[in-house]
């Protein structure tokens, strides 16, 4: 399966709207659904996030010029939200997911989507 077909997949269980994914550098875009693209700051200030959330529960975190509130950073997972719609982000052995969901989505089903795909992506090295 190609990077894009993950992003795609994403998209189609319809919890999620933009998917991205990334090196674990934050450095190389894989693969991309939806019109997510992230500015390099944007992707920065995420991949650092993971180590140090410091940055991120002073200032939030950006999607595409957004600003959305943490909820949560640790050195696996970050979440955003931003009046009903959110962000999360995963980060595995090689890549960082990162992923939109729009209002109407329960902040849960989108998070659960977006980490079993960091699980398989861990389990198989990635």
């Amino acid at each position: 399966m190609s990077w894009q077909a993950y992003t795609d997949n994403l998209l189609a269980t319809g919890k999620v709207d933009k998917a991205t994914i990334y090196s674990r550098a934050g450095d190389t875009i894989w693969a991309s659904s939806g019109g997510l693209a992230l500015e390099p700051s944007e992707i920065k200030e995420i991949s650092q996030g993971f180590d140090n959330a410091a940055g991120l529960q002073a200032n939030g975190l950006h999607i595409q010029g957004q600003k959305f509130m943490l909820l949560r950073a640790d050195e696996r997972s970050i979440y955003g939200r931003h009046e009903a719609e959110g962000v999360v982000a995963v980060r595995t052995k090689q890549t960082i997911l990162i992923a939109h969901y729009p209002a109407g989505v329960q902040a849960g089903e989108a998070t659960k989507i977006v980490e079993q795909l960091a699980d398989y992506l861990i389990s198989v090295q990635y």
